[in-house]
C-alpha cells in the first residue's frame, strides 16, 4: 500500500517538474533563504502552534532538500531511496494513526516555508488533507509601496482580530470591504466562536467555488466570497450549506465574470435611437408596450424633507403624463436602509411592479440581490459607476450644467473670486466643481473658485464663503419643500444680505425616466440585450434633454447668448468641457492639446483644477451621513487609493 502511494505521488511530481521546465519556470520548491536575501525583515513574531491550510504552504526554508521535491510538494527521489521508505512509513502512520507533532514553519507574506516536516507536508498533500499543525515563526517584511506588501499589512490587521490565514485578498481593500459588508468594524474584538465560524463559512465557500469550477476565472475564491457576501448578505451565508453555496454562484456567475474582467462599466452616452423599422410596426411580436409595465420608485426619504426625493418625484409625475395614463407608477418612501429597500422591492413585486426605480446608490446592494431573484423584473439603480450586470445604472452629465453656471458667474461678477459648495466627495461630484471652474476661467482667465464642502464637521460652507467676502456662490441644485431656501444654485449675496438667484442646473428626471421607457419598450432594446452580460450605465446629458440650466431673464443680454451658443455646441457634441490642455493644482498636466478625457477618467476625477482654491476633504472631516456614501461611491475608496464603487445634490450626491 504504501509504496503504491509513493509510486503515484512520484508521478504526481514528475509531470509537475516536466510542466514547469516546459514552461520556463524553476521547478523545485522556492527557497526562503533566498527571498529574503534580497527582502528586508521588519519583525520576528512567534505565533506559537496553529492549523495550517495545506494550500498556503509553497516552499521550504532552506535549499538543503529542495531537489528532492517538484514545486506542489509531491516527491521526485525514486522508490529505492531512503527518502522514499521513510515518506512510505510516514504515509502509513497516518493513515493508521495519524500525523501529530507539528511542523516547524515560516510564515512571510502569507505564505509558509517548512523548516522541519517537508515529508510530512508531502504526504499530507497527497492524502488530500485540509490542514497540518505547525509551529510557526511571522517574518514581518518592511513596509514598501508594492501591491502585495500594501495588501499584506491589510491582512496583518485581519488576522489580528480573525486569526484568518484562509483568506487572501488579490486587490487592496478587500479586508476592509468584507468587515463592512459583514457589520464588524476594525476595532472590534472577536470571540473564539465568530473565529471559528468565519472559518467555517469560508470553507464551505472554498468547497463550493471549487465544484462551481472557479477556476475557469482569474480570481481566487477569496476575491469570490467576497462578491458573495456584498451580493447575499453575511448573515444569510452563515446558514447556507455548500449545496447551497454553489447554486448561489451558479446566480451571480455573470456579476463574478465581470468583476473578473475587471468590473468595467460601459457609459451610454446618447439615448439609443427608436428603432421604427415598417417590420417592427406590422409585426411587434414580443415587443413590450407602456400598458405592459407598472413602475416603482424608491425614494430614501420623502419628496417634502428631500431636494433629491422631490426631483425623482417630480420625474414620476411627469413620466405619467408622458404616457397618458398608460403606464402605472407607484412610490415608496423612506427606503433608507438595506432592509428597508429590500422590503419595499420585495412588496412593488408582489403588487405587480416589473420595473424598479431604485433612485439612490445606497440602494444598490438590495437592488441586485432582488434582480438575481426575480430575473424578469426590471431594475435601474440611480447611480455611477456601479459594476453589476443584473441591474442597469442611470446618472445624467451634471458637469456640463456647471460649465454654464461657471461661465455665467465669471460674466457677472466684477470679483475675480467665485464661491463653490459641494456636498460629498463621490464619482461625478469633483467633475461638476471643476467643470464650474473651467467654464468661469473661459470667461475670466483669472477666475478662482473657493470650495468649501456642506457635508464636513464645523461651520456652515455658505458662512465661510461669506467671512471671505466672496458673493457669488454655486450652492446646490434645488430646494427641499420642507425648508425652502434661496441657496441653490447660482446666486449672489447682495449687500443687505439677501440673496438673488442668477441661474440653476434642472434635472429633468421626468424626460429621463421616460427615455428609458421607451427604451425597454423597444424590441431587443439595449436594456434587454446587455443585462446578465456587461453593467452598462445610461449617462446622458444635454444632448439627451435630461439636463439644462435656467437663467434669471435679468442677466446681460450678451451673457445670455453667449450661454445658449455654449448650450447648443454641447448639445451638438461640438464642445465639451473636459477637452483641451487640463491642469491641476500639482501642476501636473491631466489632459493635453488635442486631447479629451475619457467618461471614465471624467466619472473617477479625484484632482481639481489649478484655478480651485480648497482640497478634497478626508473622511474623518465628513459627517457620519456623508462618509457612510463615501464608502460606497467615494472617489478614494478604490485600490491604490483607499477604496469602493453618483448621485448628485444634498441628499445623496455631488453638488
Amino acid at each position: 500500500m504504501g509504496l503504491d502511494d509513493y509510486t503515484a505521488a512520484l508521478k504526481q511530481g514528475k509531470r509537475r517538474y516536466q510542466a514547469a521546465l516546459v514552461k520556463g519556470q524553476y521547478p523545485y520548491l522556492p527557497v526562503l533563504d533566498d527571498i529574503l536575501s534580497y527582502t528586508g525583515i521588519a519583525q520576528t513574531v512567534n505565533l506559537g502552534v496553529l492549523d495550517i491550510p495545506l494550500f498556503k504552504i509553497t516552499g521550504t526554508k532552506t535549499a538543503e532538500r529542495t531537489n528532492a521535491f517538484a514545486d506542489n510538494f509531491m516527491p521526485l527521489l525514486p522508490p529505492e531511496s531512503e527518502f522514499a521508505a521513510k515518506w512510505i512509513r510516514l504515509c502509513e502512520h497516518q493513515i493508521e494513526e495519524g500525523i501529530r507533532d507539528p511542523i516547524l514553519v515560516y510564515e512571510f507574506m502569507n505564505r509558509f516555508y517548512v523548516q522541519e516536516g517537508n515529508k510530512r507536508v508531502s504526504v499530507m498533500k497527497y492524502l488530500d488533507a485540509y490542514s497540518i499543525r505547525g509551529n510557526v515563526t511571522r517574518l514581518v517584511p518592511k513596509r514598501t509601496e508594492e501591491k502585495e506588501n500594501r495588501i499584506y499589512y491589510e491582512f496583518l490587521d485581519f488576522y489580528e482580530l480573525t486569526e484568518n490565514y484562509d483568506i487572501w485578498f488579490s486587490r487592496e481593500g478587500g479586508y476592509k470591504k468584507l468587515l463592512k459588508y459583514m457589520g464588524r468594524t476594525e476595532g472590534g474584538v472577536w470571540s473564539d466562536e465568530e473565529k471559528a465560524l468565519l472559518r467555517s463559512v469560508f470553507d464551505r465557500f472554498t468547497e463550493a467555488f471549487e465544484q462551481a469550477h472557479g477556476e475557469k476565472l482569474e480570481m481566487n475564491a477569496s476575491d469570490a466570497f467576497l462578491l458573495y457576501v456584498e451580493i447575499f448578505g453575511y448573515e444569510q451565508i452563515q446558514k447556507e450549506s455548500q449545496r447551497e453555496m454553489q447554486q448561489g454562484l451558479q446566480k451571480i456567475w455573470e456579476e463574478l465574470k465581470l468583476a473578473d474582467q475587471g468590473g468595467q462599466v460601459e457609459m451610454v452616452q446618447n439615448p439609443e435611437k427608436e428603432k421604427a423599422s415598417l417590420l417592427n410596426r406590422l409585426l411587434p411580436v414580443g415587443a413590450i408596450t407602456p400598458e405592459m409595465l407598472k413602475a416603482a420608485f424608491l425614494y430614501p426619504k420623502t419628496p417634502a424633507n428631500s431636494s433629491w426625493s422631490y426631483a425623482h418625484e417630480l420625474g414620476r409625475l411627469y413620466l405619467e403624463q408622458a404616457f397618458e395614463g398608460k403606464l402605472r407608477t407607484v412610490a415608496y418612501e423612506r427606503a433608507d436602509t438595506e432592509e428597508e429597500v429590500e422590503n419595499a422591492v420585495e412588496t412593488a413585486i408582489a403588487e405587480g411592479c416589473n420595473l424598479i426605480f431604485a433612485t439612490a446608490p445606497q440602494m444598490v446592494g438590495p437592488c441586485v440581490r432582488c434582480a438575481i431573484k426575480y430575473p424578469k423584473v426590471k431594475i435601474y439603480n440611480c447611480s455611477l459607476r456601479m459594476s453589476y450586470t443584473s441591474i442597469c445604472t442611470y446618472y445624467a452629465r451634471m458637469h456640463e450644467s456647471k460649465f454654464l453656471l461657471g461661465a455665467i458667474a465669471a460674466a457677472v461678477s466684477k470679483d475675480d473670486r467665485l464661491g463653490y459648495v459641494a456636498d460629498y466627495p463621490i464619482y461625478g461630484t469633483i467633475a461638476n466643481i471643476n467643470a464650474f471652474a473651467l467654464g468661469a476661467r473661459m470667461i475670466n482667465p483669472y477666475a478662482r473658485v473657493y470650495l468649501e464642502w456642506s457635508k464636513t464637521y464645523g461651520a456652515e460652507a455658505g458662512e465661510r464663503l461669506s467671512e471671505e467676502g466672496i458673493g457669488f456662490v454655486s450652492d446646490g441644485d434645488m430646494i427641499t419643500p420642507e425648508h425652502a431656501s434661496r441657496k441653490y444654485g447660482l446666486y449672489r449675496k447682495k449687500e443687505d444680505g439677501s440673496l438673488e438667484n442668477l441661474a440653476t442646473p434642472i434635472w429633468h428626471w421626468g424626460k429621463f425616466y421616460e427615455r428609458i421607457v421607451r427604451t425597454i419598450c423597444q424590441k431587443n432594446s439595449e436594456a434587454d440585450v446587455q443585462k446578465g452580460k456587461k453593467a452598462v450605465n445610461y449617462w446622458w446629458g444635454m444632448s439627451a434633454d435630461v439636463i439644462d440650466v435656467i437663467y434669471s431673464k435679468a442677466l446681460p443680454y450678451g451673457t445670455q447668448k453667449l450661454i445658449e451658443f455654449l448650450k447648443s455646441a454641447i448639445r451638438a457634441g461640438t464642445f465639451r468641457p473636459f477637452d483641451g490642455l487640463l491642469v491641476s493644482q500639482d501642476g501636473s498636466i491631466r489632459c493635453r492639446e488635442g486631447e479629451c478625457l475619457t467618461p471614465e477618467e471624467i466619472v473617477t476625477m479625484d484632482w481639481l483644477v489649478e484655478n480651485v482654491t480648497g482640497r478634497i476633504p478626508e473622511s474623518a472631516e465628513l459627517t457620519p451621513e456623508a462618509r457612510s456614501l463615501v464608502q460606497l461611491q467615494g472617489i478614494k475608496t478604490e485600490e491604490g487609493n483607499d477604496e469602493a464603487k453618483t448621485v448628485s445634490n444634498h441628499d445623496t450626491g455631488g453638488s
